[in-house]
């Protein structure tokens, strides 16, 4: 019996709309929540960040405060992903929200020595890997086709929009009162809870009977990404964004205080270069997913990989802080253009039970990625100078961005991937009954759709 799901596949007719993707309840739940945590996030930053160095007026625990939401990702980021596969995905959703509304009020309680802040701070981002992959497998519920794309997108840009708003709110709450903005993060936690439980159905996850020791679960989680010659594709093309897409970002701080030319503060010239690759992601992200079908958004999506890194060479000729901001949000604008198409086809190339732990694999390389990036260029700069260094780290990033464009799988590869994805669905399905057939076979628990039937697989 073949498997055959048409609109999963890309095709040359229009692109889904915003009208279509938000009128899924439950991803105008899932979105509004994500929004609500995200800028709370940013906001708790900003507030922590301040806290600790009122307290200690040290820089280096400042920023100690600032990095330790990192820590989890490269600690143990697929471990915890992997534990989102045991439960409903609504569940650990839930709890990770009450979980961390909990520790922001307490962290927000006066007169805490520092250790114990930074201890609560990072107890409280351990619930970050669960959750996020937790959201990342019920997305694929939810939407299915082009909405996935285009939802993706969405979230994306909502993601960099909630960065600049949380940022600047955080920072001008928390010079006021630090502790009015942790209660506000507490706050976005309790609501974004409450959406969930309320908006969302109780996707199933990992069937019991398929449960094995937690080290192999996550070990699979690698295992079927870096075996599967298309998801294996599409982890080097995110990586290799990531390599040189952070760069202008993380050297922000020293590009603007080195560069006294263009009239403009140091203080400004770096938040006009950090908020220039958001805003570019922003508008990549809305653009192409808005203006292009799945069909030109998969064609476009190799021209834009070369096209990042390439935005960022004409650094080798040292131009000043304005155009260093530009070349930056150009760059932000090609990798927010090429990842929706890359996460859908890397979902869509997934089968549901291994979604959480793959995106636990996927987050970690992209955290490790960025450090890594920002550091070598860092110490790099240090020695060379740092036009140089941004210009020919972006250059080389095009020769491995070329590399992985040529060595990018065929279309037939690429549904035949989904294909069998779509197949292990429905075997998976079928084990734990949630499938009837009858002449065709369909899933049709509301449990496990969300309330809409799926598309029926002949």
């Amino acid at each position: 019996m073949e498997a055959t799901v048409p609109d999963e596949r890309p095709s040359a007719e229009g692109p889904a709309t915003f009208r279509e993707v938000f009128a899924q309840r439950e991803f105008r739940a899932v979105f509004t929540a994500g929004s609500l945590s995200w800028v709370g996030d940013y906001v708790a930053k900003a507030a922590v960040t301040l806290l600790v160095y009122q307290q200690t007026r040290s820089v280096a625990l400042s920023a100690a405060a600032f990095a330790v939401s990192y820590l989890p990702w490269l600690l143990g980021g697929p471990l915890l992903a992997a534990l989102a596969e045991r439960h409903p995905y609504r569940r650990v959703m839930v709890a990770c929200d009450v979980i961390r509304m909990v520790l922001m009020v307490l962290i927000a309680l006066p007169g805490l020595p520092v250790p114990v802040v930074l201890m609560l701070l990072f107890a409280t981002t351990l619930a970050n890997p669960p959750s996020q992959a937790a959201k990342s497998a019920l997305m694929a519920r939810i939407l299915t086709g082009d909405r996935l794309v285009v939802g993706l997108s969405l979230n994306g840009s909502v993601a960099q929009t909630a960065q600049v708003v949380g940022y600047l709110f955080g920072a001008a709450v928390a010079s006021i009162d630090p502790t009015v903005a942790l209660l506000f993060n507490a706050a976005t936690f309790g609501l974004s809870a409450l959406l969930l439980r309320f908006g969302v159905q109780n996707h199933a996850a990992m069937a019991t009977a398929h449960r094995g020791h937690l080290l192999r679960e996550t070990a699979e989680g690698f295992g079927i990404v870096f075996r599967t010659p298309v998801l294996r594709a599409i982890a080097v093309l995110v990586f290799s964004a990531m390599l040189f897409s952070i760069v202008p970002e993380g050297l922000a701080a020293a590009w603007a205080n080195e560069d006294a030319r263009s009239g403009m503060a140091a203080g400004t010239a770096q938040a006009v270069i950090m908020g220039a690759s958001p805003v570019g992601f922003i508008l990549g992200g809305l653009l192409v997913s808005r203006l292009c079908g799945p069909a030109r958004r998969l064609a476009l999506m190799r021209p834009l990989a070369v096209l990042a890194p390439l935005a960022l060479v004409p650094a080798l000729f040292d131009p000043p802080p304005l155009v260093v901001a530009l070349l930056a949000a150009l760059c932000g604008f090609a990798v927010a253009g090429m990842l929706p198409m890359a996460n859908g086809l890397f979902v869509q190339a997934l089968p549901d039970g291994f979604r959480a732990r793959a995106f636990g694999v996927m987050a970690t390389g992209v955290q490790v990625i960025q450090g890594v990036a920002v550091l070598v260029t860092g110490l790099l700069a240090e020695r060379f100078p740092l036009p140089v260094v941004v210009g020919l780290w972006s250059a080389a990033g095009v020769l491995l961005m070329a590399v992985a464009t040529l060595r990018w799988p065929s279309r037939q590869t690429v549904e035949e991937a989904v294909a069998a994805a779509t197949a292990a669905n429905v075997a998976q399905a079928r084990a734990v009954g949630d499938v009837a057939v009858n002449g065709t076979t369909a899933l049709t628990d509301p449990r496990a759709t969300g309330g809409h039937r799926r598309h029926a697989v002949t």
